[in-house]
């Protein structure tokens, strides 16, 4: 019996490929996940919106990488000047920057430990749970407290990092914690906004709130490139 590798004629040490990215087999990527990847499932919504309205020459930033894959897909595919991807969770670092490298992107694209906060006075360190399936890491705990590890994650202020990283493109999936950002934040220079929402952390009134902080900010929702719980917003 051949295993899903062989089957798809994916070369040694790569377990997917998607969007004319491969992906290398690493620690955190299980057997549904992989299938999903293959199948063109895995953050369809997010990739899906990024495709849709990036374009050439756009400077990137990257708020919760994740696997690093829909960072690699959009510096890939959407040619940008550059992409800075965020990630909190330390075990991911060096996969992330691993895929990134196997896929010639290291010219575009960079991967950094950090929390990123907007607010005033924000402190050095944050706490950063970890769950088993990386996905349900976060800020903060919303249930089963007891299948998480908290870790201490360096912050980098916002405004610094804009100021190092000037940036016309936020690709933000943070868990819940995209509000909080919002409501400090300056996005004077942001052109495109694509978000994963999480109204089961802040509701439906934080989801208003949330889509109101971005209006206040001049962007417009571009409704054809949204998807189902991912918004995108554009300065028009």
């Amino acid at each position: 019996m051949t295993d899903q590798s062989d089957a798809l004629d994916l070369p040694d040490g790569v377990v997917a490929r998607m969007h004319g990215i491969e992906v290398p087999s690493a620690p955190h990527l299980g057997p549904n996940m992989i299938r999903s990847m293959n199948e063109g499932r895995y953050e369809r919504r997010e990739t899906a919106a990024g495709l849709a309205v990036i374009g050439p020459g756009a400077r990137i930033l990257e708020m919760g990488a994740g696997s690093g894959i829909v960072g690699a897909v959009l510096a890939r595919n959407c040619r940008p000047e550059s992409l800075l991807s965020i990630e909190a969770n330390p075990r991911l670092i060096e996969h992330i920057a691993a895929l990134y490298a196997h896929n010639g992107l290291g010219e575009v694209a960079a991967v950094r430990h950090a929390v990123v906060l907007s607010e005033p006075g924000a402190p050095p360190e944050v706490d950063f749970f970890l769950r088993p399936n990386f996905l349900g890491s976060a800020l903060e705990v919303i249930q089963k407290p007891e299948n998480t590890t908290k870790v201490r994650v360096p912050v980098l202020r916002y405004a610094d990092l804009k100021a190092e990283f000037p940036h016309d493109t936020i690709m933000m999936d943070i868990e819940g914690a995209e509000l909080d950002f919002l409501r400090h934040a300056d996005l004077t220079g942001v052109d495109t906004f694509i978000a994963e929402i999480h109204r089961a952390v802040y509701g439906r009134a934080g989801a208003r709130e949330l889509r109101a902080l971005l209006s206040a900010q001049g962007l417009v929702p571009d409704a054809e490139a949204a998807r189902s719980g991912v918004v995108v917003y554009r300065r028009m």
